[in-house]
């Protein structure tokens, strides 16, 4: 298969991935929108977990580059940086965000199976980052990992409501509102990343 007519096929899967969720998309509807048959779809793919897990790997190598670039002692200002640097992303590519979010909503029964988590060294290593910062070199994991993980949260959240919001409050609202959201978000993460008082102990 021609690299471009691979690319092609992975932006089909993926703009259906993200609006169906991996359980309300086969591989003969991947195959119609490609004008393909079935077979010679799998012929490259082998199946609908393998396509599904290249998305999911192509995403967590994009993180995990942009992220590598941080030096283990990176300071609040630089994750910080990063972190902003996501949210923007996040909104200007909300198909692969929504299939984030869809993989972490749809899993449930797959999650007790699954072989891989594509996500799982990108998280790490965010969470080592931030765990080497001065203000939370005492602090548990866990309470490392809620923070970071709330953090994405609040990104991707805001990321995938932009149809819906737009729609609730009009376009001159939302931009205001994407304006502050920022502004607000900058504000979120410098509170994060200097905690004033430890919760343990």
């Amino acid at each position: 298969m021609a690299s471009n007519t691979r690319e092609k096929l992975l932006g089909v899967a993926l703009e259906l991935f993200a609006q169906r969720g991996f359980d309300g998309v086969s591989i003969a509807a991947i195959a119609d929108q490609l004008g393909i048959s079935k077979q010679a779809l799998l012929h490259h793919f082998q199946s609908k977990e393998k396509l599904y897990g290249e998305l999911l790997a192509a995403i967590s190598q994009d993180f995990e580059k942009r992220l590598a670039v941080l030096p283990r002692d990176a300071t609040e200002g630089a994750i910080g940086e990063l972190l902003l640097d996501f949210a923007r992303d996040s909104r200007s590519h909300r198909t692969q965000t929504t299939l984030l979010m869809r993989e972490l909503l749809d899993n449930g029964p797959r999650a007790q199976h699954a072989g891989r988590w594509y996500l799982t060294d990108f998280l790490n290593t965010l969470m080592d980052r931030v765990h080497a910062l001065p203000a939370w070199q005492e602090e548990p994991r866990p309470r490392v990992a809620a923070a970071v993980y709330q953090l994405l949260g609040a990104i991707n959240y805001f990321a995938i409501s932009a149809d819906t919001l737009k729609a609730m409050l009009g376009n001159d609202s939302y931009r205001a509102m994407e304006a502050s959201f920022d502004e607000q978000l900058r504000e979120l993460i410098d509170a994060a990343l200097r905690p004033r008082a430890s919760s343990h102990g």
